[in-house]
């Protein structure tokens, strides 16, 4: 059996990143209005000190010569001029960057829900229960709530692969994913934990309680086997444990992994 191996959340990592980087953008916009704001009081104060110099308070600040005033007024002009061309490059800048960091955010969090997916029986892959479990057990662990994982082995799948084709062995997986679907419930977690095994979480259940499901799954496997007239008869082998507070991921793997192992071998259970 194998193991669940710790993995790097880097897509998780990288879209924190972005959406770190968008709010510093956020950031960026409120500082380019202050500026924007901060120099049309100045350009509005300047214009009026050329076009009023009547004014008591621009007689006071501004002693402007006549002669300087076309000049004062092209500068302003000019000034107008050089901060729109900023301000557009600035926002279109701004604008640029948030599209393409908007655009990798969406493209991260879609590869990550496609890496979380079995491309062939929709189910979640190995990967989503490196990440999913975790907080499972933490959940389990605050609430005391019983938290039990049933571990699934088809029977003479090898076989199956060899006899008819890989082809066939697919569309027995999808059938069984598909069993498991309509067996628990939406809150239950279905893996895929690669080949012809697979892996159901079930949160506030007891080992007792989940007995009734596994049950209905295997009145199902008759009934798929009794429906589809081909030479294969759908079984499996499973393990059944209860989450004990306190326990690893892999401590809880382990248990139910061997009380599989004895199922399929018919071996006395051990504790």
């Amino acid at each position: 059996m194998s193991h669940v191996r710790q993995e790097q959340p880097s897509m998780l990592a990288r879209a924190e990143e972005l959406q770190r980087q968008i709010q510093d953008l956020s950031s960026r916009d409120m500082q380019l209005w202050s500026i924007v704001s901060l120099v049309v009081l100045v350009l509005t104060a300047g214009f009026l000190a050329l076009m009023a110099p009547n004014f008591l308070w621009a007689q006071r600040i501004f002693k402007i010569e006549q002669a300087y005033v076309p000049q004062l007024f092209f500068g302003l002009i000019s000034l107008i001029v050089l901060f729109n061309i900023y301000l557009l490059s600035q926002r279109a800048s701004l604008n640029s960057t948030r599209k393409a960091l908007i655009s990798e955010l969406v493209l991260n969090e879609r590869l990550e829900s496609l890496s979380l997916i079995d491309p062939l029986t929709q189910l979640l892959n190995r990967r989503a229960l490196n990440e999913l479990i975790a907080h499972q057990l933490s959940r389990a662990n605050r609430s005391g709530d019983p938290l039990t994982f049933l571990v699934l082995d088809l029977d003479n799948f090898r076989e199956l692969n060899a006899r008819l084709g890989s082809m066939e062995g697919n569309r027995v997986l999808i059938e069984f994913a598909k069993l498991l679907k309509n067996v628990f419930r939406g809150g239950d977690l279905i893996f895929r934990q690669g080949g012809d095994e697979f892996l159901v979480v079930m949160p506030a259940t007891s080992e007792q309680e989940a007995e009734s499901p596994l049950q209905r799954l295997l009145r199902a496997a008759d009934e798929w086997s009794a429906a589809n007239d081909n030479n294969y008869q759908l079984s499996f082998a499973w393990g059944l444990a209860g989450y004990v507070a306190g326990t690893s991921l892999e401590e809880i793997m382990r248990t139910v992994d061997r009380k599989l192992y004895q199922k399929m071998h018919n071996l006395a259970p051990v504790f």
